[in-house]
């Protein structure tokens, strides 16, 4: 049975949005040839990257590797197009390394992000149970109690907010009680 939480989302996205990035800049080498991606492309790439690593990471696969594929093979997708967006691109279709590259990448990359997902669960597992066996809890950590003592200030709010304090004469005594008067 799954967690309802699942604390390998965030390990699928940076994965997603890594490979993503990192395919898409292989492939257009072995397709696009000697020219590297200017800085413009490359900032966009990294930012489209980013925003598929939060979506993956917010979204829970349904289907094991093959929707990790589907993500993989969205994710390269609109990395080539983000390459494809700088002022010195001159190919617009993929060569058909470039497509074998993608091709290839999106299986294993699929297979190698669920098998760190299943690594991880694991791990967390084992480091539950023996902290279990153990017999140590997470306990949380608490405030000190408050302790009250003679405050002088107390003492002086009590005399601001007597009636005995009138607008015109003299003020009127008022009677401090014994244990607001400080020692």
């Amino acid at each position: 049975m799954q967690s309802p939480t699942d604390h390998t989302a965030r390990l699928r996205g940076a994965a997603v949005g890594a490979a993503s990035g990192a395919v898409a800049i292989f492939a257009h080498g072995l397709g696009g040839g000697g020219m590297a991606p200017d800085g413009s492309a490359l900032a966009l790439l990294f930012a489209v990257c980013a925003v598929i690593g939060v979506v993956v990471a917010s979204v829970r696969p349904r289907y094991g590797v093959a929707s990790v594929m589907g993500m993989l093979a969205a994710g390269q997708g609109i990395g080539h197009i983000a390459l494809s967006m700088s002022m010195g691109h001159h190919h617009h279709a993929m060569s058909p390394s470039m497509l074998v590259a993608h091709l290839v990448a999106i299986p294993f990359g699929a297979l190698a992000i669920r098998a760190a997902e299943a690594g991880m669960r694991r791990a967390i597992t084992s480091v539950r149970r023996f902290i279990l066996a153990l017999g140590i809890t997470a306990v949380p950590a608490q405030r000190p109690a408050r302790t009250t003592s003679v405050d002088e200030r107390a003492a002086v709010r009590l005399l601001l907010v007597s009636p005995a304090i009138a607008r015109r004469g003299p003020p009127e005594r008022t009677r401090i009680p014994a244990h607001l008067v400080p020692a």
